[in-house]
């Protein structure tokens, strides 16, 4: 059974409006400044009770802040992470979203990158998960913990059992250097799971590292690949291309995937 439903990424103070003025039913929001380690914000300024009853039909996903890395071996980094991955999950359980969506973190040049995955472990270990986490795959960075084929393997081997679910970005998968013509295959084949798309083109190169969005067909990914990785993949889509597009990459999407 197909998985098509397509929703984009809203920063908006309304993004439930935002959704109905798209004709989406899907959502992507951060729960805060994605720069910042500071509290909590809802948009609209309402109670997560309040959020969770005006988004009643609308499914909610919650990307956490840009800031986490729960896998470096900075103390001062990865400890107030964690403290932020639980914030974000608990908030995002108060307003009823499905999951939330982390990134797969780094360490130094001087780690071994080892001690990454063990900390992202560690991290698991410890993290009530009210609602899932879903770790997604980076653009950029010689020691990634999820950019590489090779280095998604080996934090998947550490981290796969504890349940956590795994978000392909399409434009991170060709900034990171990983073959776009069999890329859904590629990502089953390690994690044996795909659970959330973020559907977007690169401004960029192949394998340059840069995690710079393009609206779909405007950039350096051919289309046939991107609709042939959502169909192989069956998981909910999410747009993060800009937004001036995005209304006609929904309406592209929703032709191409009919």
């Amino acid at each position: 059974m197909a998985n098509f439903k397509i929703g984009a990424h809203v920063r908006g103070e309304n993004p439930i409006e935002e959704a109905k003025t798209l004709g989406i039913s899907q959502i992507q929001l951060f729960l805060g400044d994605p720069q910042s380690w500071k509290g909590v914000i809802i948009p609209g300024d309402v109670t997560a009770e309040e959020f969770a009853k005006s988004a009643e039909n609308i499914d909610v996903f919650v990307h956490a802040r840009y800031l986490i890395n729960v896998a470096t071996t900075n103390n001062k980094v990865r400890i107030p992470s964690r403290k932020l991955l639980q914030t974000d999950v608990d908030t995002a359980a108060s307003i009823g979203a499905k999951a939330v969506i982390v990134h797969g973190g780094h360490v130094t040049a001087d780690d071994d990158p080892t001690v990454g995955y063990e900390n992202w472990a560690k991290a698991l270990d410890q993290l009530d998960m009210k609602v899932p986490v879903f770790i997604e795959n980076t653009a950029g960075g010689s020691h990634a913990m999820a950019r590489r084929v090779e280095s998604i393997a080996k934090l998947w081997d550490r981290v796969g059992d504890f349940g956590v679910g795994f978000c392909l970005d399409t434009c991170h998968a060709h900034a990171g250097g990983i073959d776009m013509g069999n890329l859904a295959e590629t990502i089953l084949g390690i994690t044996g799971r795909i659970d959330l798309i973020h559907c977007n083109d690169s401004r960029d190169a192949a394998d340059s590292g840069a995690d710079r969005h393009a609206n779909l067909g405007q950039g350096q990914i051919e289309l046939d690949n991107i609709i042939n990785c959502l169909k192989i993949a069956n998981a909910p889509v999410i747009l993060e291309t800009p937004g001036e597009g995005v209304a006609e990459d929904i309406a592209l999407l929703a032709k191409a995937l009919a």
